[in-house]
């Protein structure tokens, strides 16, 4: 199935393929085309064609005709970002890309969930869903030319077309592609069946013809009579189509009414629906063969109205109804946007009710162009959010974007979580804090036996990134002998309360804290995994004692905003003097919700907003209640830290750009470093705002390479 188009197109060259087209690129626009033609070895037009026949950008076209040169090793990627700018760089790259999705296909037996995970992992390498039309064109390129190909190659490619790029093209609502796409799978991979519905519809096509005309005819003037400005054509039936039919319904070619059909275009929907009616006063319509897909679009945004009738002569007539830019959204579907706007106009509202389907999938963005025009740009970002890895025998598993290793490991099966030791991405050995990218293919590496780290469930150190996987490895804890995770976590405990220089602390009130009756049920809770000594720190905070220099930041008391002239947060005249003391009843920490209750001759007592004492007090004195906030900036404290580790180059750089990032201001610094033994020692002086700050700096320092231990100072 050789359209005339293409054989007219072999061994043109370009200003004769250029004469043939209905573009509206500029001049300097067509010399980037031709440019590319020529870096490119002045390669074949076919791919080209097809895209331009779908009115896409020029750059498409252009990374088009370069796919081929740059693959080969012909023309360098640089050069290409070189000449012709980052945009059709990355369109080339991401052709390149897609190619590997014809050995996934292969390479698993994808069916049903794996197919559409694949899809959609397609969509999500590709990025800008350009390079995807691109893809389908050389697809559809490749069935054409394929009829030379040895039988088992044509129904490989067949079947890949069918389960990958015809719902790709469903999806994109490209009919144009979809349609030939099907046709030419079916004529691979069901040769008989092709045959004899193309042979019956060739048999009957003088008589279908001549029905049709008349059908034409006398539907046209009926919608001539009442008013009605209609195009009204004879509609071709794809073989597919019919094919799939007659599978789902269990129907013979003779029982397939719609294989007479007729389209009407009109020019608004009231007109369709006028239409409709038209069409039902001529001839009877058939019970249960209507659909409107104008009130109720398909997923792809199709819309038309489809009716079924009992026309002229008693034989069964197919109707399509539907506007002119409804038909060419069905023809063209998300590459019908690809169009430049007069004075870069916005699109109007037709076109953001044609687009709205693709928000599910499709990101829609404006950019203006070089030359002021508006290009419609779609942003293939719905799965930016997902992550598709593949298996060693190829099977995707899709998870959530920053996954690493051990969440792929707990997706494929728990023992395989529990029992994880190292992984490899594409054949790389790689830490198990490493996040995964879209298309890696990832080889875990097991022990016999074993469990998981607890270091595993630390927010801190990024080793899982999915509640699945934590929920497994809580798990695996919670199953364990129950002494056992009361000496882990207790010797937890125990070492970050040491590592943080935390003393005196009664463990029965930090039991309390989380409900628990002794401390035991505290230890085992962290010992099984359910909680992490950073929630226990950061929620035992208010029982420890006040930093040295804590003092030095009271809150700042706020009167009430009906006081001051319509100002918020205001300070009080002298309020820096006034006393301030912290209520012993509820101790309140940093940035907890806080209020003031004036005292007599004790200045101002500063409560927790849901403190029992602090609601009895003011609902009996609430003439005396005060508005009051944490200061701007968050009050901070000295801190002694010793890092011990194996000197190497670049430590001190490591440890500075992680308290960097932790906003840590470093007050002091001194390292001794044993000649002998390499080993390094560094005090640190830190100013921290609270000890959950402090427990994460040491975390993240203590993963360092090299480094032996991080702790406070005593």
């Amino acid at each position: 199935m050789v359209s005339s188009r293409q054989t007219a197109l072999a061994g043109a060259d370009f200003d004769t393929w250029l004469s043939t087209l209905q573009v509206r690129w500029s001049p300097a626009q067509i010399e980037v085309v031709r440019h590319a033609y020529a870096l490119g070895g002045e390669p074949e037009l076919a791919v080209a064609d097809l895209l331009a026949d779908l009115r896409v950008d020029y750059e498409v076209v252009v990374a088009a005709l370069l796919h081929e040169p740059v693959a080969a090793g012909q023309v360098e990627s640089a050069l290409v970002e070189e000449e012709f700018g980052p945009a059709v760089a990355r369109l080339v790259d991401g052709i390149a890309k897609l190619d590997a999705i014809g050995e996934l296909h292969q390479s698993g037996q994808h069916v049903g969930h794996q197919l559409e995970s694949l899809r959609k992992m397609l969509l999500a390498m590709a990025q800008d869903v350009r390079v995807v039309l691109i893809k389908l064109a050389m697809r559809l390129h490749e069935l054409r030319q394929f009829g030379q190909h040895p039988a088992a190659e044509q129904c490989r490619i067949a079947q890949e077309t069918l389960d990958i790029f015809t719902p790709l093209a469903n999806r994109l609502g490209i009919g144009r592609i979809k349609w030939e796409m099907e046709d030419l799978a079916l004529r691979y991979l069901e040769p008989p069946a092709y045959k004899q519905i193309a042979t019956a519809l060739d048999q009957r096509r003088a008589d279908r013809e001549s029905y049709i005309h008349r059908v034409v005819e006398e539907l046209r003037g009926r919608l001539r009579q009442v008013g009605i400005r209609a195009e009204v054509s004879g509609r071709v039936k794809h073989i597919y189509g019919i094919w799939r039919k007659m599978q789902l319904k269990k129907l013979s070619f003779e029982q397939i009414f719609d294989v007479r059909a007729v389209r009407v275009m009109v020019d608004t929907v009231n007109d369709c629906y006028a239409a409709l009616g038209v069409v039902h006063a001529c001839w009877n319509h058939i019970h249960q063969e209507f659909d409107d897909y104008i009130a109720h679009p398909k997923p792809n945004g199709y819309q038309s109205l489809h009716t079924a009738v009992v026309g002229p002569e008693g034989r069964a007539l197919e109707v399509q109804i539907r506007t002119f830019a409804m038909h060419q959204n069905a023809e063209l579907g998300v590459a019908a946007h690809w169009r430049y706007k007069e004075g870069g106009e916005s699109p109007g509202e037709t076109a953001e009710q044609q687009i709205a389907w693709l928000r599910q999938i499709l990101e829609y963005r404006e950019e203006e162009s070089g030359d002021s025009d508006l290009l419609e740009h779609f942003k293939a970002e719905a799965f930016q959010d997902r992550v598709y890895a593949i298996t060693p025998k190829g099977a995707i598993v899709e998870l959530a974007q920053g996954a690493t290793p051990l969440d792929f490991a707990y997706h494929i099966h728990t023992e395989v979580g529990h029992r994880c030791r190292g992984a490899k991405v594409n054949g790389r050995i790689v830490p198990l804090t490493y996040e995964l990218k879209n298309g890696e293919q990832v080889d875990v590496l097991t022990a016999k036996t074993g469990g998981p780290s607890r270091d595993w469930l630390s927010p801190h150190l990024g080793y899982v990134k999915t509640n699945r996987a934590r929920a497994k490895i809580r798990q695996w804890f919670i199953q364990q002998d129950q002494d056992k995770s009361i000496v882990a976590g207790r010797a937890l405990l125990e070492r970050e309360f040491q590592r943080l220089g935390i003393r005196q602390l009664k463990l029965e009130k930090a039991a309390e804290k989380f409900n628990f009756a002794k401390p035991e049920e505290l230890f085992a809770a962290v010992g099984h995994g359910a909680l992490t000594t950073a929630q226990v720190v950061a929620k035992i905070q208010d029982l420890l004692p006040v930093p040295p220099t804590a003092a030095d930041h009271p809150p700042i008391a706020r009167k009430p905003r009906s006081v001051e002239s319509g100002k918020d947060d205001v300070r009080i005249r002298g309020v820096g003097r006034l006393l301030t003391q912290m209520a012993q009843c509820c101790q309140p920490a940093p940035f907890e919700p806080i209020a003031g209750y004036i005292t007599q001759g004790r200045g101002v007592t500063i409560h927790r907003q849901d403190c029992a004492n602090w609601l009895s007090l003011a609902s009996q004195h609430h003439e005396r209640v005060i508005e009051v906030g944490w200061g701007e900036t968050p009050a901070t404290y000295p801190v002694d830290v010793m890092v011990v580790a194996h000197d190497r180059s670049g430590l001190l750089r490591d440890i500075t750009s992680i308290l960097a990032n932790e906003q840590v201001n470093v007050l002091g610094a001194n390292t001794l470093t044993d000649r002998e033994t390499s080993i390094a020692r560094m005090g640190l002086t830190l100013e921290i705002t609270d000890v959950v700050q402090l427990s994460r700096v040491l975390d993240q320092i203590g993963q360092l390479h090299n480094v032996v231990e991080a702790y406070r100072k005593s």
